[in-house]
């Protein structure tokens, strides 16, 4: 969970030009990346920490830059709390899904290796950059976690059974080469 505590939400209201497309798509994967979730078309809010107020002050200026318009606003849900959070929530499970399911393709390729007696350091220094960044997505989705969503604990086990899988793989690379093989 966010070590900073959400203190109401923080609502962003943009406009980016027609054309070229990309700036809207631009504005969309990082307002994805974020993790926000839109109330509706250019209404994209997250929990208020001063990590996202700032993130959402930079954003709010590259609209600006691509001549848009966006206002950021500090907001307390009067009406409708519970379905804007568990929107959230939704949001943030789906990412650890997406994690859990990542996992379950790394797992398959590290058991792909022990079937066909491939054990070399190429193929586990691919591994370990593979796992590397699930660690790190995992990390981001946490950090933007900020209501502790139930998704969270099957994604660090699945990630868990990873590094499990890919030590032991690294025991048989290095059992081969003792071996001279």
């Amino acid at each position: 969970m966010n070590e900073e505590s959400p203190q109401g939400w923080l609502v962003l209201v943009y406009r980016v030009p027609p054309d070229p497309t990309r700036l809207r798509a631009t504005v969309w994967r990082r307002i994805k990346s974020l993790g926000a979730i839109y109330l509706q078309n250019s209404v994209a809010a997250l929990p208020a920490t001063p990590a996202t107020e700032r993130a959402l002050r930079k954003l709010r200026r590259e609209i600006l830059d691509m001549q848009g318009t966006a206002v950021l606003i500090s907001a307390a849900v009067l009406a409708g709390e519970t379905e804007v959070r568990n929107a959230f929530q939704a949001a943030r499970n789906d990412e650890y899904e997406e994690i859990v399911d990542r996992c379950q393709d790394f797992l398959q390729q590290v058991q792909k290796e022990y079937t066909a007696n491939h054990y070399s350091y190429a193929e586990l220094e691919e591994n370990e950059v593979d796992l590397v960044k699930l660690r790190n997505w995992l990390a981001k989705v946490a950090d933007r976690d900020a209501f502790g969503a139930d998704g969270r604990p099957p994604a660090e086990k699945a990630l868990a059974e990873c590094e499990q899988s890919l030590e032991a793989y690294a025991a048989r690379v290095y059992a081969e080469e003792a071996e001279g093989h």
